[in-house]
Order: structure tokens, then sequence, then C-alpha cells
């Protein structure tokens, strides 16, 4: 069993030590769509395709009918290809846009039924974080008639 252990963290580590070519620098930048990964912590929040998780900056809680979460993952890529990546893939999970800021980092919010998404797109010289924040959507409480001071 310690064998499995071992040969699986060699073939997940032996690229792990590479370095960007000019032609892996020119595909980063260009206009193909991200494409969205397969191992995702929530199935109906994508994250593009070549980033990697941030273990020691995440965190995820499930219990029945509410999640929350604080995904970090790190990757290179366009930001405006990553924008138009999440408009394109959340749209799919149902989520909803809201409105994205933009000053510097990019932040896009995304909502549904009883839960909001907040994306957060930090580009760090060459890199590029996306932290992802989810959380059940705030209970609006309408004020009584009867409540009113008279």
């Amino acid at each position: 069993m310690k064998y499995i252990f071992l040969i699986l963290f060699v073939i997940f580590n032996i690229g792990g030590c590479t370095t960007v070519s000019k032609k892996d620098a020119s595909l980063i930048s260009s206009t193909n769509p991200l494409e969205p990964s397969a191992m995702l912590k929530f199935t109906d929040i994508p994250y593009p395709s070549g980033f990697t998780l941030i273990p020691n900056e995440s965190y995820v809680f499930e219990t029945a009918g509410v999640r929350v979460g604080l995904l970090k993952y790190q990757g290179k890529a366009d930001v405006e290809r990553i924008i138009n990546f999440y408009k394109e893939q959340m749209l799919m999970y149902d989520w909803h846009l809201l409105n994205v800021v933009e000053y510097g980092q990019r932040l896009m919010n995304f909502e549904r039924e009883n839960e909001t998404c907040i994306i957060n797109i930090l580009p760090k010289g060459r890199l590029i974080t996306i932290s992802i924040l989810l959380g059940p959507k705030s209970q609006v409480f309408k004020k009584s008639k009867e409540s009113k001071i008279k």
C-alpha cells in the first residue's frame, strides 16, 4: 500500500519543476477559451483547467442544506479569458451574474435561489489567483406594520 502512494506521489510531481516555454506562454494569452477542470471541490462551481488549489488558504464546510467555502486557485491565463470563462460556465450551473467590479482585481458576484458566490480574480505578476467564496444567501426579513412605533 505504501508503494502505491509513493508511485502516485512521483507521477503527480514529475512535471512540477518545469518552466514555461515561449510556446506555452503564447498559449496562456491566446484567445482559446479556457476549459473547466475535472477536479471540483463543489460540483457546481468550476475553475479553469491548469489552475491548482492552494490548500493552506482554502476551506470547505458542507452540512445538510448549507455550503460554505473559500477556495483559492493559482495559475496563468489572461484575466479577460477568466472573466469570460466564469460568465459562460456559471450560467451552465444555474448561477446568475449580478455584477462585475473591475479595479485592478476583478470581482464577480453570482447568485441563485439560496446561495451567493463571489469570485475574485487577482493578478500577481505573471500569476493569477482566483478566490471563490460560497455561502448561503442572507435572509431578508420584511418589517411588519405592527412593529412600527406609534
